[in-house]
């Protein structure tokens, strides 16, 4: 069993997304992570303590991330360290790394910003769907507030409008 780590560093590429023989979704990326440090004799900032996590996500975690995330980007991930172990298909040799398990990933707002959109599919659907007459009609009207139209009808709460909030 291992512990949690918490990565935060910049993609090394965009994130390869594959299919397990069973159809599960595997996302494969790279990310690398340093310290600034200020050299006093020059005054200059160099990067120290390099070290490049190869990392791997699975299902809709995978999907998400290479539908999200591009090489470059900083971020900022939760997961946790697995040693991995396979044969050697040329000499036929033992091999084995540690790489990273992912189970939670994003965007690091410190120097940029995010549009956050929830993702299609997975579980929370049936209060989502009270809630598309009031967003078809906001789109519609030029609002982006989702409580900005009427609700929809038969799905009202006291006052008139929805018991829940759209997220």
């Amino acid at each position: 069993m291992s512990s949690t780590m918490t990565l935060t560093g910049r993609l090394t590429a965009a994130p390869e997304l594959r299919f397990s023989p069973s159809g599960v979704a595997v996302a494969a990326f790279t990310i690398v992570t340093s310290r600034r440090v200020k050299d006093q004799a020059t005054n200059e900032w160099t990067d120290a303590d390099t070290t490049y996590w190869d990392c791997k996500a699975f299902k809709q975690l995978a999907e998400n991330i290479v539908e999200s995330l591009d090489k470059g980007l900083e971020v900022v991930a939760v997961g946790r360290a697995v040693q991995e172990s396979w044969e050697d298909k040329q000499t036929g040799q033992k091999r084995s790394k540690i790489s990273v398990r992912i189970d939670a990933i994003g965007p690091s707002l410190r120097s940029a910003t995010a549009k956050v959109s929830k993702a299609s599919g997975g579980s929370g659907r049936g209060k989502q769907d009270a809630y598309a007459a009031a967003r078809q009609a906001s789109s519609r009207e030029g609002l982006d507030d989702p409580w900005g139209a009427s609700p929809a009808s038969g799905q009202q709460g006291p006052g008139g409008w929805p018991e829940e909030p759209p997220f």
